[in-house]
């Protein structure tokens, strides 16, 4: 597979709904994380990102909009388990933390999870885990979606990435546009192209995203040899507000 450009890719779609992006810097100094959310009802909408500790959780940004399941829009997104960032998009992220805390793998985690329960979507569950080991780097994503959407089987799909390549990432994402209902992300995750430092990435990610429906991003460089990190966050409804 070929590497593609971020920005190209990430405008292809009006809607391919909550994304990771997974990867190493051009200079292979630093391990790169991304996720974002999006929404197209005003629930969906109706949300921030946070810094919790190392990681990050969403919060409702008007808690008075807050309907449905809040499970499902309420969660923490970033994770931090000794020398293991978890990224994820949803609650899923807690199942990892404490299924690899008792020992348990990454996929292994994930075995009593599957899609969520928004029927008829049946939105994926996509995970990520960043490892570190002295001067190594590993990351693994997975996705967890219905069969075409039949909630009688939960298809199980991780993908390991031994030795990433300075300058490339790997992206995964819900949606393969929008639709009613939702069409899930199909095929392995798409090879992308890396560039820029933090600010510069964070960027070129949130202005690729779809104006009307991108809602939070969450950025993170580690550098690989210290374990030291930088965080941005960008969230519409505060940038709408000032």
């Amino acid at each position: 597979m070929k590497a593609v450009d971020v920005k190209t890719e990430l405008s292809s779609t009006t809607y391919p709904g909550r994304g990771i992006i997974i990867g190493k810097s051009e200079d292979g100094k630093y391990a790169v994380s991304a996720y974002w959310t999006m929404g197209r009802s005003a629930g969906s909408r109706n949300r921030v990102f946070v810094v919790d500790g190392e990681g990050i959780r969403t919060q409702a940004y008007d808690p008075s909009l807050i309907a449905g399941d809040p499970s499902l829009i309420i969660y923490a997104a970033v994770r931090v388990l000794g020398n293991k960032t978890i990224v994820t998009n949803g609650d899923q992220t807690d199942t990892i933390y404490d299924g690899m805390k008792n020992g348990l793998s990454f996929e292994e985690s994930l075995r009593s999870r599957k899609y969520e329960h928004d029927a008829p979507n049946y939105t994926p569950r996509i995970s990520s885990v960043m490892n570190f080991d002295a001067t190594r780097y590993d990351y693994a994503l997975s996705i967890l979606k219905s069969d075409n959407g039949n909630p009688d089987n939960t298809l199980r799909f991780t993908y390991t990435y031994d030795n990433p390549v300075n300058g490339e990432g790997h992206y995964i994402h819900t949606y393969m546009g929008d639709g009613n209902p939702l069409p899930s992300f199909e095929g392995e995750p798409v090879k992308v192209k890396l560039s820029g430092n933090i600010d510069e990435f964070t960027n070129t990610v949130w202005n690729a995203l779809n104006t009307e429906n991108k809602v939070s991003l969450f950025v993170r460089y580690i550098d690989i040899e210290t374990g030291k990190y930088e965080t941005r966050v960008l969230n519409q409804r505060e940038i709408e507000k000032k």
